[in-house]
């Protein structure tokens, strides 16, 4: 009976006749009592749109379902805010957890960043980490870690933070959060990385030391075409802002894929900034123009070092074909030319847009990209000649301590400082609907972010993570976080086994690669020798 029942009146249908029914039933009490107007316009309407449903192509779930179905799409939309709020745990990453943000919060608020009653990791978790302690703890006077960067070839070296704000440009970050973030490096005295959408007014309000990237569109530096001009960017590089030249080959979110900026959202302001039309598609091609070679990027960025009166000149990549990278060292080896630094992003790295497919399975890690870099360098004996920063999901002071173990000098952090500006994951960077105003041009939303009161936040931030930087120094017994080895950080890889870092992760003694090859790491034995400097071709 029941399934004759639904053969002739299938069930799906019944919140629309539940609909129809109540809107008749409200006419009727509208007409008989002069009461149900309300009612009647809410379940009309909704048989009326029940009716849509039912004559609409283009969703399948509503045709069968119609007025219901439309409560499915209700509640996959606010899916992740229910996920994010009421059931994820707190050390649950996606892509960072509560307990990261929670940190990143309290220290940019300047709260205290204290937990009670504990550790709630895992700590018979495979992969859980810490970091070696001493019994003669050290005493640091500051936790302003600074190094120098510039190699023999720079004239003006740059006195940095160990931490400073990786790249994100103007357009993919409003005006308001432009200008935070540089107002609270100006304060905290360190370094505020333009991202390849090139020097923008709010760039330059507050004065903070600026790193310049440059990427395959040469935004601030192009000609009509779109290929590099010399004229425009040293009137650029000799800011005195302006204190490194950042060349990116790749991004660790999106390696090996350009982009494009649809022209409705290339306002006046963006246009200044990046030197094309307004309201144009403003491109940013996968490969660069200006070099096609590992001899032609090095000469090119020697250029460029000459051009901005000797300031420290490097690029930035995510590690992909290893024989590409091996190509650019044999480069430098042959030319004499070196990079003053080189920074590693890893493919956990963030963007406001990407395909899913490349950020979740193109281009290497951070560990794995940041060590090959790092053996290859101490393995031609470059490696004192040329600092190494580590960007991708750095945002504790454990964070920064472990890419140092790994190989880096120095570490740069977007989505930490963005968090600190304010930010809480909505993951709709891409919309131009940011809930908190940080990653939108809509002059509306931004005015919710109050520059005065987030550059203070990201000063806070910055301070208060450098602090922890400086503890975790002094538990192991260091003066320097420059002394953080491999030897320090110690990983559980069972339940009942553990390993240092240092016999975890690949190692190569100074010029090993120089000489034989025999008892090296597999990617040297295999594709060190077959690496050109001539092309980035195998072979």
């Amino acid at each position: 009976m029941l399934d004759r029942l639904n053969t002739l009146y299938p069930v799906r249908y019944t919140a629309l006749a539940l609909c129809v029914l109540a809107a008749l039933l409200s006419l009727f009490t509208l007409v008989g009592f002069g009461v149900g107007l309300l009612s009647l316009l809410v379940f009309g309407g909704l048989s009326v749109l029940g009716w849509r449903d039912l004559r609409q192509t283009k969703s399948s779930l509503l045709r069968n379902y119609p007025v219901i179905g439309h409560f499915r799409f209700m509640l996959e939309k606010i899916r992740p805010e229910i996920r994010q709020y009421f059931l994820e745990s707190d050390n649950e990453a996606t892509p960072f957890s509560r307990s990261q943000r929670s940190l990143a919060y309290a220290r940019a608020k300047g709260e205290t960043d204290k937990r009670p009653f504990g550790t709630q990791r895992d700590v018979k978790a495979v992969g859980h980490e810490w970091l070696n302690h001493s019994l003669a703890p050290s005493q640091v006077a500051s936790h302003d870690f600074r190094l120098t960067i510039g190699g023999p070839h720079c004239t003006q070296p740059f006195d940095a933070s160990v931490f400073n704000i990786s790249a994100m440009s103007f357009g993919a970050l409003s005006a308001n959060a432009v200008q935070a973030l540089n107002a609270g490096a100006q304060r905290g005295r360190f370094a505020h990385d333009t991202g390849e959408g090139s020097i923008s007014a709010w760039h330059r309000l507050n004065g903070g030391d600026l790193i310049w990237e440059i990427g395959s569109g040469y935004f601030g530096c192009r000609d009509d075409a779109g290929h590099f001009n010399e004229d425009k960017f040293k009137a650029n590089a000799l800011d005195a802002q302006v204190k490194m030249i950042e060349l990116k080959l790749s991004q660790g979110a999106k390696p090996g894929h350009g982009g494009v900026l649809p022209g409705p959202k290339v306002t006046p302001e963006i246009a200044a900034a990046r030197g094309v039309p307004v309201g144009q598609d403003c491109v940013s091609p996968a490969a660069h123009s200006a070099f096609a070679t590992p001899l032609e990027l090095l000469h090119f960025m020697a250029r460029l070092r000459e051009l901005s009166g000797g300031k420290p000149t490097g690029f930035k990549l995510c590690i992909g074909h290893p024989w590409e990278w091996f190509a650019i060292v044999k480069a430098m080896l042959e030319t004499g030319i070196t990079p003053d630094f080189i920074v590693v992003d890893g493919a956990e790295g963030g963007t406001g847009a990407a395909p899913l497919e490349f950020t979740d399975h193109v281009g290497a890690p951070l560990q794995e990209g940041l060590r090959l870099v790092h053996n290859t360098l101490v393995g031609v004996n470059l490696r004192d000649r040329i600092k190494v920063g580590a960007s991708g999901k750095i945002v504790s002071a454990f964070d920064i301590a472990r890419a140092m173990a790994t190989g880096a000098d120095w570490c740069n952090s977007a989505r930490g400082f963005m968090f600190a500006l304010g930010c809480i994951q909505a993951q709709a960077c891409h919309t131009g609907q940011c809930p908190t105003g940080v990653t939108t041009q809509d002059p509306v939303r931004q005015q919710a972010l109050v520059v005065p009161d987030k550059a203070v936040r990201v000063f806070n931030f910055h301070q208060q993570t450098l602090h922890a930087l400086q503890e975790l120094v002094q538990a192991a017994g260091l003066q320097h976080p420059s002394e953080i080895t491999a030897h320090h950080i110690v990983r559980r890889v069972n339940e009942n086994d553990v390993r240092l870092l240092a016999n975890l992760l690949p190692s190569t003694l100074p010029g090993a690669l120089l000489g034989d090859l025999q008892g090296q790491h597999p990617v040297f034995t295999t594709y060190w020798a077959q690496a050109k400097a001539t092309h980035f071709a195998l072979g």
